[in-house]
């Protein structure tokens, strides 16, 4: 019966293969060089070789890439001033600052529908073009700068503001009623 050859001697037959491949026959021993002379440093009556001045070419005068003369197009041309804020009156809006449910008034919208969560309660409104909304309470409505105040199981209030022939400001509750079913 034939015994297996141990792991050890797999071992050393692989290094005694390997050691041939790391060495040559033509390595010499080393010798020892004669350390090199130091020059001495330079005195400082030899003159410096001559380095050449660095120019760019973005700044050279008469070059098309001369941006000395060339404005800022980022920089602006007025200085930009914030409008006076009068408080205790309403701000007039623009057309361009109100959104599209800002556009009509408040009595003008439908509710479709109400979700009634655990903390608040979302209302879907529909204007008068047929596009839906889904507020909820502390968004501005209508064209008169109302505001939904409250949202319960069937009805969405809504206070608004609005300015009296006499100059004066008075606040109006318009509630919104959701369609009963058929």
């Amino acid at each position: 019966m034939k015994r297996a050859p141990s792991s050890a001697l797999h071992v050393g037959l692989l290094l005694l293969l390997a050691m041939p491949l790391g060495c040559s026959k033509h390595d010499e021993p080393a010798v020892a060089t004669p350390p090199k002379k130091v020059q001495p440093a330079k005195s400082a009556a030899q003159p410096a070789a001559h380095v050449q001045k660095q120019m760019s070419s973005a700044f050279k005068p008469g070059s098309r890439l001369d941006f000395r003369q060339r404005t800022d197009p980022f920089k602006q041309y007025a200085p930009v001033e914030a409008p006076p804020v009068v408080t205790g009156q309403p701000t007039s809006r623009n057309s361009a600052d109100m959104l599209p449910i800002q556009s009509y008034e408040v009595s003008k919208f439908k509710v479709v529908g109400i979700v009634a969560g655990l903390k608040t309660n979302r209302a879907l409104l529909v204007d008068p073009n047929g596009k839906g909304y889904v507020v909820q309470e502390g968004m501005e409505i209508g064209s008169n700068e109302g505001r939904i105040t409250r949202i319960t199981a069937n009805a969405v209030e809504v206070v608004e503001r609005f300015k009296e022939d006499n100059g004066r400001y008075k606040k109006r509750k318009v509630v919104l009623t959701l369609a009963k079913k058929r």
